[in-house]
């Protein structure tokens, strides 16, 4: 018999759960989010902005780029369609198999590989750029590991990318509204957020204060250069999850690291 279960609590998951939500989820997600992503669009969050408008990531032409986390690849999409030497990888065979069926639909195709990004199939210096929006980060206990494996594939220069939920946002509800707006619970409290069903773990996602970013950057050997906490924009009345215009107006929701490798 089912019984689900979801807060706030320790657990031993390894970064499986995730994995297996992420597989059984793919299509799902698509289409909730599929439309606002684009075919080939890249945005940094669920605020909507784009690489287009931000160039985080430099010129893309010529470059050679790996995307981890990459769902669905729109991200990586994006890039080739604009010269950039791109590879996507995800460690959820549901969403390559999606980002097969949209790189044919859309006629912009990309190497997939399916790899966790906390081990990656790749020599040392092989990349220009190491980015991800939204993935791999927020699902492992030990994300320090794929920042380490970012920092390994990059050539010397390079620069690794990454966006997750903005830290501050984990001491308040998961409500868009104004409702929202009132902590309930420590910025500093580290249990990640888990649910459960029929006492199985189904899916974790993990917090880390703005300082822990840091440091696992700075772990990693790599340089930061700048944090992005894009601003809701008055054109996206939409809402996703947690974020939303009326909060959004008064929290920031994404932040964006931009790091580079000496």
């Amino acid at each position: 018999m089912s019984d689900p279960w979801f807060g706030y609590r320790p657990t031993d998951d390894d970064g499986t759960a995730a994995r297996r939500w992420w597989d059984a989820h793919a299509e799902e997600y698509l289409g909730d989010h599929g439309d606002f992503l684009g075919d080939a669009g890249f945005r940094w969050g669920p605020e909507g902005l784009t690489e287009g408008e931000a160039t985080l990531l430099g010129p893309p032409a010529g470059s050679r780029v790996l995307e981890v986390g990459a769902g669905a690849a729109h991200c990586s999409r994006w890039l080739a369609a604009r010269g950039a030497d791109v590879v996507a990888t995800d460690v959820a065979p549901a969403m390559l198999e999606a980002a097969a069926r949209i790189s044919r639909r859309s006629g912009t195709p990309v190497p997939l590989v399916e790899a966790d990004a906390r081990d990656l199939p790749f020599a040392d210096g092989t990349f220009d750029v190491v980015f991800t929006s939204f993935g791999a980060i927020p699902f492992v206990p030990d994300a320090h590991r794929v920042h380490a494996e970012a920092a390994r594939v990059l050539r010397a220069g390079g620069r690794w990318v990454f966006s997750v939920t903005h830290p501050v946002r984990w001491a308040f509800p998961d409500d868009p509204t104004l409702a929202g707006l009132t902590a309930h619970r420590s910025y500093f409290d580290r249990r990640p957020y888990v649910e459960t069903d029929g006492g199985h773990v189904v899916y974790v996602e993990y917090h880390r204060t703005l300082g822990d970013h840091v440091r696992d950057v700075a772990a990693a050997g790599l340089r930061l250069r700048d944090v992005v906490e894009p601003e809701w924009p008055a054109w996206n009345t939409a809402s996703w999850g947690g974020w939303g215009p009326e909060r959004g107006h008064y929290l920031p929701g994404t932040a964006v690291f931009v790091t580079t490798k000496d």
